[in-house]
C-alpha cells in the first residue's frame, strides 16, 4: 500500500466521479492488515492510515470499489479493527 494522498484521491474520483466534503474513503491492502482513511474537508485532503500487527481489519468480502454508508461509531470499531457490521447504530465503543 504504497499510495499516497494524491495516487488515493485521484482513485476516488476514477470510482466515484468526485470527491464528498467531510465524507472518508478508506483503502485496505489485500491482507486486511493495513488501512488508509483519506478524508476531504472543503479545504484540503487528510490522509491517515492504520496497521494492525495482530488481526485484520474486517472488510467488505474482496469486493472491489463499493461504497458503503457507516456511522461514526460504524467507522470506529472498523478503524480498531473490530467487526463493525455488527454494531447498532445508536451504539458507541467504549475502548478499556
Amino acid at each position: 500500500m504504497r499510495a499516497g494522498a494524491d495516487t488515493l484521491l485521484a482513485r476516488v474520483v476514477k470510482v466515484f466521479g468526485s470527491v464528498r466534503p467531510h465524507h472518508a474513503y478508506l483503502f485496505a491492502n489485500r491482507h486486511s492488515t493495513r488501512m488508509k482513511v483519506l478524508v476531504y474537508d472543503g479545504l484540503g485532503i487528510w490522509l491517515a492510515a492504520r496497521r494492525l500487527n495482530k488481526g485484520r481489519f474486517v472488510w467488505t468480502n474482496g469486493e472491489q470499489a463499493v461504497s458503503v454508508g457507516l456511522s461514526p461509531e460504524q467507522l470506529q470499531a472498523l478503524v480498531m479493527g473490530l467487526p463493525w457490521r455488527t454494531l447498532a447504530p445508536d451504539h458507541a465503543i467504549t475502548v478499556i
